[in-house]
């Protein structure tokens, strides 16, 4: 039964399908790697063993019956811990909604339950889901597996880490500004980042309602899509006879690579050599729209502070203060340079558009650097902003532009290859994922 903690979801989907998996059995097995596991309390704000054990078996004898909800019913999962779930704290890792419960289920948990996932409890995440790093000395900073002193990558943190610690099947985040995919990165995963609107955010903690999504942190992108097939309410993705053979691929010569590490630097350049090799046809150009998207991302300190800057300026020493300082970029901006910025991100999304136009996704690494030492970054608070803004650029112009995103594992430990898709063209983007998947692997 070990052997499931460490399987993809899809597999133990349908282990469940054929009988050789008890749903009973399958949650017992990861509630009990729970209670047993000495980091338990760094990746799970809390567990939620009464609702895993009676998911469960509602899910064994739906299995019994052969009247099964999809193919992910039974199957045990985290939530980031800035879903509502009703009757269990949500707390968005911050002492501002210390004992908040909230009465009603988020429109995604509902959907979750309605599809049989099992929820095993709530991850550790950034105050507020305001941090690339993951840090979070308020709460709690969840482990990296590739290393004690290092950090995990934020702000879905603890859903990372519940899945690379066999904690859970899968995790569901929210990606604001690369959420999902430096922690998945970091932690060798799968992670998807949905275009904005495309799932519904009720009952979601807000950070930036403007560019908050919700997306599943997993093993495998078969698992991605299900999941987010069930987040979405819509049919999966197809992913059979995926090729490579005529796929498009643009590489970006300019902002995306700058000041890249040379593990991940070499990582992504095995990968486009593959994927060349596949049968695809690789582009490189500069893409200019890439950091005009950047130079506009001051205002999501703005709407940021709009949303928390109230509490915050009430209790400020309840807020870690590297994180209230990113908080506190967005006091003071002015209403008509405000708008001028959103006029001009319009366009810039509609230049990224043509400039990218004819090609199946736009490759990148996932992040700049590999997950740092966390001790230095506490102790300097320009290191931490600077660390942080690096972590975050290659991602946070996917959020910028509305895009779909997808980061896979080259095989090299914390080198996520992304590849960007068109706005609501995620079905797309994952049968070309599973398709580079098959490669890498």
């Amino acid at each position: 039964m070990q052997d499931w903690l460490w399987a993809t979801a899809s597999d133990l989907g349908r282990g469940i399908d054929t009988g050789r998996i008890d749903p009973v059995d399958l949650a017992e097995t990861y509630l009990a790697a729970i209670d047993a596991h000495p980091l338990t309390s760094r990746i799970y704000a809390r567990t939620m063993p009464e609702a895993a054990r009676a998911a469960a078996g509602a899910a064994s004898r739906r299995a019994r019956e052969g009247r099964r909800l999809g193919p992910l019913d039974g199957v045990p999962i985290s939530w980031k811990d800035l879903f509502d779930t009703s009757g269990t704290a949500t707390e968005a890792g911050s002492r501002l909604l210390a004992g908040r419960v909230p009465e009603t289920d988020a429109t995604v948990v509902t959907r979750g339950a309605a599809a049989g996932l099992v929820p095993l409890g709530k991850t550790h995440l950034s105050e507020l889901a305001f941090s690339g790093l993951g840090i979070n000395p308020m709460t709690a900073t969840a482990p990296n597996p590739h290393g004690e002193g290092l950090v995990p990558g934020g702000s879905s943190s603890g859903a990372a880490a519940s899945i690379s610690f066999g904690l859970a099947a899968a995790g569901i985040g929210s990606d604001t500004g690369g959420s999902v995919r430096i922690p998945a990165a970091w932690h060798d995963l799968v992670g998807l980042k949905t275009t904005h609107g495309l799932i519904p955010d009720d009952g979601v903690v807000p950070l930036v309602p403007s560019l908050d999504t919700v997306g599943p942190l997993c093993r495998s992108v078969e698992d991605a899509a299900l999941l987010h097939a069930i987040l979405a309410d819509r049919p999966p993705a197809d992913l059979e006879d995926g090729s490579l053979a005529g796929t498009r691929f643009l590489v970006d010569t300019g902002t995306f690579m700058e000041e890249i590490d040379p593990a991940i630097a070499g990582a992504f350049e095995a990968a486009v050599t593959q994927l060349a090799a596949a049968g695809s046809e690789i582009v490189r150009r500069r893409i200019a729209s890439a950091p005009k998207a950047l130079s506009l991302a001051w205002i999501v300190g703005v709407e940021a502070y709009a949303v928390w800057g109230e509490q915050i300026e009430a209790r400020p020493d309840d807020m870690f203060p590297m994180i209230r300082a990113r908080f506190e970029t967005g006091k003071g901006h002015d209403a008509v340079a405000y708008q001028r910025a959103l006029f001009e991100l319009a366009d810039t999304r509609r230049a990224w558009r043509s400039e990218t136009e004819g090609f199946d996704a736009v490759l990148a690494p996932a992040t700049a650097i590999t997950a740092p030492e966390a001790a230095p970054l506490l102790e300097d608070e320009q290191h931490y902003i600077a660390t942080n803004l690096k972590a975050l650029r290659n991602t946070r112009i996917g959020n910028m532009l509305g895009l779909s995103a997808l980061t896979l594992p080259t095989g090299t430990p914390m080198a996520g290859l992304m590849l960007m898709g068109r706005p609501m063209g995620e079905d797309r983007l994952l049968h070309v994922g599973a398709a580079v998947e098959r490669v890498l692997a």
